[in-house]
């Protein structure tokens, strides 16, 4: 369902043609949140590759060494174990270094006033 096309084109272009200028402290907040973001993510990433080759390797061992693992663990499960782990390490640490920022970054404007 959603909103008409017709709709949508009237208030994206009522929204462009706005006279409300943002000022000056709202596009710093913009580009701090982006550099926030750009600098969560990227830590993330990081984290991710770690969990990923940190979780693999034993994985991997004990689907070799291990008999109830050889005979309950198929090629599924493996990548299911493995990339659980990654995609929690990414968001984890994604949130953690956001919120890290904002506090630093609340703490300086608390800081300036």
């Amino acid at each position: 369902m959603g909103i008409p096309s017709e709709i949508r084109d009237v208030w994206i272009q009522r929204k462009r043609n706005s006279f409300i200028i943002p000022s000056p402290a709202e596009d710093e907040k913009n580009l701090r949140a982006k550099q926030f973001s750009q600098e969560g993510i990227r830590a993330g990433v990081k984290a991710a590759a770690v969990a990923a080759v940190v979780s693999a390797v034993p994985t991997l061992i004990a689907v070799r060494k291990i008999p109830w693992a050889k005979a309950n663990l198929n090629h599924t499960a493996q990548a299911l174990i493995i990339s659980g782990a990654s995609i929690a390490a990414y968001f984890i640490t994604v949130d953690k270094t956001v919120l890290e920022s904002a506090r630093r970054n609340s703490r300086a404007q608390f800081d300036k006033t």
